[in-house]
């Protein structure tokens, strides 16, 4: 399955709903769920789903450790914030696989599970997601 989500600017999309929504039509019971970024300049990540505080401290980490514009950068192709984004992919990974018990993601309470998009302009991102288990008879 392929999902194709609209991003904003260094911005977080919750996952959850595709997933769930998914993973009832597909009638899964138990086992794993994988999701894979398909791009090079957004992440995957696991993280805080209550206070937005949370997204708003991981950007201000991330503009740190990978600013965009670095003169050091020689991979500018479509501007100041390209390889920064791509170094931001790095640190967030592109992949994450999810326990799944009676067809629900086995997430703890303050788990989101989130697509963000390190580029400085929206895009549409594509997901692939597999299950791998047993379906609910």
């Amino acid at each position: 399955m392929i999902w194709t989500v609209q991003t904003e600017p260094r911005r977080t999309v919750d996952l959850r709903g595709h997933a769930r929504n998914w993973l009832g039509q597909l009638n899964a019971d138990a086992g794993l769920i994988h999701l894979h970024a398909m791009h090079t300049s957004c992440g995957l990540l696991i993280t805080e789903n209550a206070d937005p505080d949370v997204h708003r401290d991981i950007e201000t980490m991330l503009k740190r450790w990978a600013p965009d514009g670095d003169p050091a950068y020689r991979h500018d192709c479509e501007g100041p914030d390209d390889m920064a984004a791509h170094l931001r992919s790095l640190l967030t990974g592109s992949g994450l696989t999810i326990p799944v018990s009676q067809g629900q993601l086995l997430l703890g309470t303050w788990q989101g599970v989130y697509l963000y998009e390190h580029r400085a302009h929206s895009h549409r991102r594509q997901i692939a997601a597999s299950f791998q288990g047993s379906l609910r008879r």
